[in-house]
């Protein structure tokens, strides 16, 4: 909470506006450029502290469209003290193209320390007693996209499309510098569960290093929402596809598919609101074993990590549900109890209180390729997946958060959740920006 309350301070001095007004609600009109470069002060469980810098610019133009902006842009350089540091440029704007959104993103992330708890969820035994290291992997990626949204009906279905591009590069750890400064009982000098399934042939060798994936998106939305940021009532539903094919220079071709259903409930006017989320993404045939790790979105946000953690399944380790196909849910509810003024701005203050869950519905083929199953070199703490009587079932956590909300657009978020199960991790504390969904 001190990290988020300090980052509350150092926030509103800095954005500022070329002028404003008050509307009828009591809010202060932004106009011109609200911008400011602040200081990253954040922590995830998964990650660990976050620190760096960002510049968030939002641009209400006269004022007439606020609290929604004309363009807004988003720059991020940052680093976590478990490994990962990350490097984001979003820009998003409806004005530039006529009748157009368009939507760009850059990500460029080295992570030292990748979670990889093996595939089809509670299939892959999690043992808490296990050196992190035996949990991890080495991940670079660059991505690129640019995504454009029309209008088909009323402004409330729309059409999407979009161009994708990700470099993955991916290796075992560095074990000299997990194992810096550490005494000799406390190193981890075996195999990762990454060697081994490498190894055992379940990550195939035109996979294991990673590759390239050049996409076509295409989709459609409905979309009622009153407001992006912050809703309190309507419904914003997606659907859409990934096209990956081998001409466009895929490395190893798929096809992925993804439909989102969200609805938000109104139950005492805006201040209490009942918010869900239903969220299904598969895959026809296979798919190579570095894209499942990735919750992909079209708009204005960059893709996320897979499933678990801040942006999924709050509470859950990150990755922790990697299949071909998979299910998540989250349902909250948000109360917003006091609204006012600082430094001219408008801020807000709110409670939300939340479940998560997600489940692999369809399972990878982890059948060992390149040893026989009867070989008694076989580890048998992670031959449970040879079990085909085992099949995941749902990992689930709950959990409060508190909300400050500046000029209905920038959100500082502090969430904490459990999972109800201890193969799932020991709960998850972030601290972060923005509604989950």
């Amino acid at each position: 909470m001190k990290k988020s309350l300090l980052l509350f301070i150092l926030v509103l001095p800095s954005l500022q506006a070329l002028s404003q007004d008050a509307n009828s609600k009591g809010d202060i009109v932004k106009k011109g450029i609200s911008f400011g470069p602040l200081p990253v002060v954040a922590f995830d469980q998964d990650k660990g502290f976050q620190y760096g810098g960002l510049l968030n610019l939002f641009d209400f133009g006269d004022g007439s469209h606020y609290p929604h902006p004309k363009q807004q842009w988003y720059f991020e350089a940052s680093a976590y003290t478990k490994g990962t540091s990350q490097f984001f440029v979003t820009y998003d704007t409806k004005h530039l193209i006529p009748n157009i959104r368009m939507s760009v993103a850059t990500t460029l992330v080295f992570d030292k320390a990748m979670d990889f708890y093996g595939f089809n969820g509670y299939q892959a035994l999690f043992d808490p007693d296990q050196l992190s290291a035996f949990y991890r992997l080495d991940r670079k990626t660059f991505t690129a996209k640019a995504d454009f949204v029309g209008n088909i009906w009323e402004k409330r279905l729309f059409w999407q499309a979009g161009y994708y591009f990700s470099w993955n590069k991916y290796g075992t750890v560095d074990l000299d510098r997990i194992n810096k400064g550490k005494e000799e009982n406390e190193k981890f000098t075996g195999e990762t569960l990454y060697d081994k399934y490498v190894r055992w042939g379940i990550i195939p060798d035109a996979e294991k290093n990673g590759g390239n994936i050049s996409a076509l998106r295409l989709g459609i939305m409905y979309d009622t929402r009153d407001f992006e940021a912050a809703p309190s009532r309507g419904i914003w539903a997606e659907a859409n596809m990934t096209m990956a094919p081998k001409f466009l220079g895929t490395s190893n071709p798929f096809f992925r598919y993804m439909a989102t259903f969200r609805h938000y409930i109104p139950l005492a006017k805006d201040d209490l609101v009942f918010a869900y989320r239903l969220n299904y993404q598969g895959s026809v045939g296979s798919l190579p074993f570095y894209v499942m790790p990735v919750f992909s979105t079209i708009g204005k946000e960059y893709d996320r990590d897979g499933t678990g953690g801040y942006r999924t399944v709050r509470g859950i380790m990150r990755c922790r549900v990697q299949g071909l196909d998979v299910a998540f849910f989250n349902a909250e509810l948000r109360w917003k109890f006091t609204r006012f003024h600082v430094a001219k701005q408008n801020v807000a203050l709110g409670f939300n209180a939340f479940t998560d869950g997600a489940m692999v519905t369809r399972d990878y083929d982890v059948s060992y390729k390149l040893i026989p199953t009867s070989s008694l070199g076989l580890d048998p703490t992670y031959n449970q997946n040879l079990d085909p009587s085992l099949s995941d079932s749902f990992h689930v956590a709950a959990g409060a958060g508190f909300r400050i909300i500046i000029n209905q657009n920038f959100i500082i978020a502090v969430d904490y959740a459990k999972a109800f199960d201890k193969r799932d991790g020991k709960g998850g504390l972030y601290i972060n920006t923005g509604y989950l969904f």
